[in-house]
Parts: C-alpha cells; structure tokens; sequence
C-alpha cells in the first residue's frame, strides 16, 4: 500500500535569486550541495538525474523557469511510488533570496520510517546549500562520497566512533574544532557548522563535509572546493574503513 506525503520548507538564503537558480537547477550547482553527482537537462520535459553509490535514478523536469521555478518528477515504481520536487525562487532586498521547496509523492509499506527520515535530512540540506551560498558563492564544488556497514556495532558506538576519528567530543556541538587526517591528502581542520543525534557538518576553508551515522550505515556526503580533490574519495573510503575496521 502506498501512502502520499508532502514536506514544505522555506529559507532565506544570502544569495541572488541568479546564484540559487545555479545551485538548484544545474548539475555542477546540485553537487555543491546537495547528494550525488547531478545532471540537469536545461528544458522542461528534459532529465533531471543523480547518481550515488553506483545507483542512478532519473525524473523528468516537469517546470524549467529560469530564476523563478524548478521541479522534477520520477516515473512511477510498479507499485505507483514517486518522488517530486519543486523548487520556487523569491528575490528579496539587500541580495537575499527566499527559496521555498516541496517535496511530495507516495512512500511504500514503511512509509513512516522513510517519511520520517526525509523530514529530519531536509532542514539539513537547506542549511548546507545556506553555507555553501554563504561561503562559496559561483563555485562549483567536487561531490565525494564514501560508505560503510559497520556490522555488529550498535548505532551510538558507530556515532562515538566517528566524532573520535574527527578529534570532537561525544555529543559534538556547533562551533566545535574539528580535525582529521585521512591518508594522501590535507589535513580537514574546520568548525562544526551541524550537529544532531544522525549528522555532523563541517566546514573548512576549501570544503563542506557530512559524516552521517545513522541507521547502521555511515555515509559521507563532501563537496570540495580546492584546487585538487583528485583522490579523494578513495582516501576518504580508506579513513573510514580504518575508523570502523
């Protein structure tokens, strides 16, 4: 059995209705904050796809309407399932923006579970693409991501684990020190710019990064801003297998 939902947000976000089109609308700009790689064909009717961990779901551009109005929508499942997206920009004074999304569809069986978990990572979301509007304006950041099980190990020591391995203490909190070292490439030391029970965000110089370890699995959703993020991902998998091995 299916089961609709909807989810609306609204942010203010310190950028030009121009620049959160970008971020929201094109692929380099979606993967400076958001998760996956992301292609966006730039017509209504075109391809809206991302791809994360070698799985790639496509959804049609259901509203292309340059710096006002952006949504996407996926096929529906055998069992009627989709996803839909809106996106609607709002200039406001001073060089700010208003940006309001809708997230709406049909879940499955475990609806509440899977609704649950997209309530909680929205108001994550918007405040990354705030940091990354706020921070690196008209940059296109490098999307790393990394994954693991840690099998047998319950979820808070999962947790425990990871802030350990990014030198925060256990509950990490907002503007916290962070620092780690994954092999071959520069030191990460920022400031936390998020932290709850699932999540922790930080925020460097060069970079945002997500440690999400939650649900028994850890996924790890960066966007890097540097001149070099050849390698990345493979050293960041590698600090992870490390942390959890």
């Amino acid at each position: 059995m299916t089961h609709p939902f909807e989810i609306e947000l609204e942010t203010t976000l310190p950028a030009s209705p121009e620049q959160v089109w970008e971020a929201i609308a094109t692929g380099p700009g979606i993967d400076s904050w958001f998760m996956g790689r992301n292609e966006v064909e730039p017509r209504e009717g075109g391809v809206a796809a991302i791809a994360t961990a070698g799985h790639r779901e496509e959804a049609v551009v259901t509203a292309y309407e340059p710096g006002k109005r952006f949504a996407t929508r996926t096929s529906p499942g055998e069992d009627g399932r989709f996803m839909a997206f809106e996106y609607l920009i709002e200039g406001r004074g001073r060089g700010s923006t208003v940006l309001r999304v809708v997230h709406s569809g049909l879940l499955g069986d475990d609806w509440q579970d899977e609704y649950d978990a997209l309530r909680r990572g929205w108001p994550f979301h918007l405040h990354t693409l705030h940091e990354y509007l706020a921070h690196f304006p008209d940059r296109a950041g490098v999307p790393v991501f990394a994954m693991a099980l840690p099998r047998g190990r319950a979820p808070r020591e999962v947790g425990a684990a990871v802030l350990h391995g990014l030198s925060l203490p256990v509950p990490a909190a907002v503007g916290a020190r962070a620092h780690a070292e994954p092999a071959g490439l520069a030191p990460l030391d920022g400031d936390v710019v998020w932290a709850d029970d699932e999540r922790v965000g930080i925020r460097t110089a060069d970079g945002l990064y997500t440690f999400h370890h939650g649900s028994g699995v850890v996924l790890m959703f960066h966007h890097l801003f540097g001149p070099d993020a050849d390698g990345a991902e493979a050293a960041w998998q590698q600090w992870l297998n490390g942390l959890l091995a």
